[in-house]
């Protein structure tokens, strides 16, 4: 019986440390294709205007009554972030307090924007995010005007009114993608693969 057990043995060890191998080979595949694919972006959608053009300035009132200018020249020469929310939108809802943080880092005018036509449902839902610091504008129009069909959705637009970047939004990465979008002056995550692709052909010619 014994001399069954010693091969019997031997080949489960090594059967073990086929696998271990396979293992660790496995682990470094998956680094190195962490490493190629690209950070995902707020995804862009085709409808509204188009990015790099100039929003015309149009006024809102917010659900406190108080009147805000989007679009055209910012007298305070801010940079202008619309978030589109909703109450029944559970995404909005963590994405809220990191909107918040993202525009005391980056001195950014914040605004919350969203539609419907229960006004004490959107009064219970600022008062629970702690937006009373905030304006937070319920307009339909203004959601049509930038294309928003998905929530939520961010529009960034700079001190002169022109749409620099816009797109669905579900983590911190997503907005802050807007910000490299406006640094950097390419207006998608899809321009700038792009833009590396025809790079890499010129290159090759």
């Amino acid at each position: 019986m014994a001399e069954f057990l010693v091969p019997a043995f031997i080949i489960l060890w090594v059967l073990v440390i086929v696998l271990a191998v396979m293992v660790v080979a496995l682990a470094r595949q998956v680094g190195l294709l962490h490493e190629r694919v690209a950070p995902a972006g707020a995804l862009s959608p085709t409808s509204g205007p188009k990015v790099g053009e100039l929003v015309e300035a149009a006024t809102y009132a917010d659900l406190q009554g108080r009147e805000h200018i989007i679009g055209g020249a910012s007298e305070s020469r801010e940079t202008t972030l619309v978030l589109f929310v909703s109450p029944t939108c559970p995404v909005c809802k963590t994405l809220v307090p990191i909107a918040r943080s993202l525009a005391r880092h980056e001195k950014l005018r914040l605004i919350f924007a969203s539609d419907g036509d229960s006004t004490e449902r959107h009064a219970a839902y600022l008062k629970d995010m702690h937006l009373e610091d905030y304006p937070y504008i319920i307009s339909q129009a203004l959601g049509l005007g930038f294309g928003v069909s998905k929530l939520p959705f961010a529009v960034l637009l700079d001190a002169t009114g022109t749409l620099v970047s816009k797109g669905l939004v579900n983590t911190r990465e997503h907005l802050e993608s807007l910000l490299v979008a406006m640094n950097s002056e390419v207006a998608t995550l899809q321009d700038y693969i792009e833009s590396l692709d025809s790079g890499l052909k010129e290159q090759i010619q």
